[in-house]
């Protein structure tokens, strides 16, 4: 979509995707080796009393989900910003997310504009487990 065809309070909402144990500590390997996403029997004994995902992880799913929507399209330039992100809840093996987006703020420029998305993704509980700001440089 060109930036002209978001509109404030606009929303979406994501396919779903599956976190598998497997991806939870593959992603956690290479990229956040702490013991409540890599060692079962610990994180059994730990706060969550179980394996859990990054939350680097789940961040990075949600905006696979939802740019997989579509909607920036081949008219994304760049992200420029993330705000307020939050980590809710804990993700577990086997729990589905999706995510719902809601555009939050519209800033023009000369060729092109600043949109300002809200992703909330939720398990298949339908419980927030995360929520971010992230705002892109859209062609116009």
């Amino acid at each position: 979509m060109k930036f002209e065809e978001f509109t404030l309070g606009q929303t979406f909402r994501t396919s779903s995707l599956i976190l598998s144990r497997a991806s939870i500590v593959e992603f956690a390997s290479v990229y956040d080796p702490q013991y409540m996403h890599l060692d079962e029997a610990k994180a059994a004994e730990g706060r969550f009393k179980g394996l859990i995902a990054s939350g680097i992880q789940t961040m990075a799913v949600s905006f696979k989900l939802w740019v997989e929507t579509g909607a920036y399209g081949e008219e994304v330039v760049a992200g420029t910003e993330m705000n307020d992100i939050r980590f809710i809840k804990p993700v577990y093996p086997e729990d589905e997310l999706h995510v719902e987006v809601e555009v939050t703020g519209l800033q023009e420029r000369r060729r092109s504009g600043i949109v300002t998305v809200r992703l909330s993704t939720f398990n298949q509980k339908n419980e927030k487990v995360f929520s971010g700001e992230l705002s892109a440089l859209v062609s116009r």
